[in-house]
Formats: C-alpha cells, sequence, structure tokens
C-alpha cells in the first residue's frame, strides 16, 4: 500500500465476538516503519504473557492505536455483526493522526476511506495482528474488572465465552444484566425482559507515538 503513496495505514480487528458476556472490543493501529515490533501474530494463537508484553511495544512504538467497545445492550440491540462494525468504526475514528488507508480482518466498515478485507487478516497481516493484540489484552483486562464484581461467573478464566463453567454458572446464577441476553444459553435462562437495557461503561483509550 505504500507503494501507492498510503502513508498512514492502519490495521484494523475486534475480538470477543462469540462471547456470551460484555463488549465487543475493537482496536486500531497505525505500526511504525522505523519502530517495528518483532513477533507479531494473530492474538489467539499467543499465550496470555506474550500478548501482554507484545501489546505494551505496540502502543509504545506505533504511530496511533485506539481501542473503542460496545456493550452488550447494544449487541443485543443490532446484532453482533453489526455491533463489531461500530466497534471497529469507533477505534478508527479515534485515531490520531487519521489513518489513509485501512486494513480490516474479513469485515468492511463504512467509513469514507480506501479499505481492503482480509480473510483471515490477523494471520496475514502484521497491522491486523497488532490490532488483535491490543484488542484482546484490553478486552481480558475489562473481564478481569467485571470479575471481581460477578465472581461467580468465573470470567477472569474464561473471558465470557461458553464454556461449560460459564454455562453452569448461567443455569445455576441465572444472567447478568451485562451477559447478551439475545444468545443462546443466555436467552434460555434470561430472568429479565428481553428489551431491558442497562448502561455499560465502555472503557475507551487511544493513545499516540
Amino acid at each position: 500500500m505504500r507503494s501507492r503513496g498510503f502513508a498512514a495505514i492502519a490495521g484494523v480487528d475486534e475480538v470477543g465476538r462469540g462471547s456470551l458476556f460484555g463488549p465487543v472490543v475493537a482496536a486500531a493501529v497505525i505500526l511504525s516503519p522505523d519502530r517495528p515490533v518483532r513477533g507479531l501474530n494473530d492474538s489467539k494463537l499467543l499465550d496470555a504473557d506474550r500478548r501482554e508484553v507484545l501489546s505494551a511495544r505496540i502502543r509504545e512504538r506505533a504511530v496511533a492505536w485506539a481501542v473503542a467497545a460496545v456493550d452488550a445492550a447494544t449487541i443485543d440491540s443490532i446484532n453482533i455483526y453489526q455491533a463489531s462494525r461500530v466497534a471497529m468504526r469507533m477505534a478508527v475514528g479515534r485515531l490520531v493522526p487519521a489513518p489513509d488507508f485501512l486494513l480490516i480482518d474479513a469485515v468492511p466498515i463504512d467509513v469514507g476511506l480506501p479499505q481492503r478485507p482480509l480473510i483471515k487478516g490477523d494471520a496475514r497481516c502484521h497491522a491486523i495482528a497488532a490490532a488483535s493484540i491490543v484488542a484482546k489484552v484490553h478486552r481480558d483486562a475489562v473481564m478481569r474488572v467485571w470479575d471481581e464484581v460477578f465472581p461467580q461467573y468465573g470470567l477472569a478464566s474464561h473471558k465470557g465465552y461458553c464454556t461449560p463453567e460459564h454455562c453452569l454458572a448461567i443455569r445455576k446464577f441465572g444472567p447478568t444484566p451485562l451477559h447478551r441476553l439475545s444468545f443462546e444459553p443466555v436467552r434460555a435462562h434470561c430472568r429479565f425482559p428481553i428489551d431491558y437495557n442497562p448502561q455499560m461503561q465502555l472503557f475507551d483509550t487511544a493513545g499516540a507515538a
């Protein structure tokens, strides 16, 4: 892309799409060609300690980075696909300086910028991999915070995903207001009206080198 004259190329990705609890989180990262980060890969292929190290290096060395989240109530309202696109669009909009081209993991987003969605982009593109790492580390931190509020669900260990431990807790205690009430098996054990619309802090951050 740089050979075509683009100077600020942002990688964009989201995490938490399949979770039963909490927000979907997106990140956008403009990597610096002069301050490379070695070892970038799909966040799912890295262990937690390695992700933490790489996320810190990305945030330190990137030209710009930003994170945004869309909460469970909005996910229930507009569906997870659209919520993921909203989160990615919000993250891109917070980059300073603004990007002039986007590389996105699979899903196109509604912004007035040239872009290229890449299937399995987090495994093929360093900028998308960087975004996936920053988003994953951020969301995991959010899940640890909510684990202190709802300790009976084990959120710090499974991060809200559909594990046997999590499903058992939902059956035993019922969903919290921050579970995605439109998702199974949450919906089957819902104690709230389906149009229940709790407010949730979004934990949004951004930074620039």
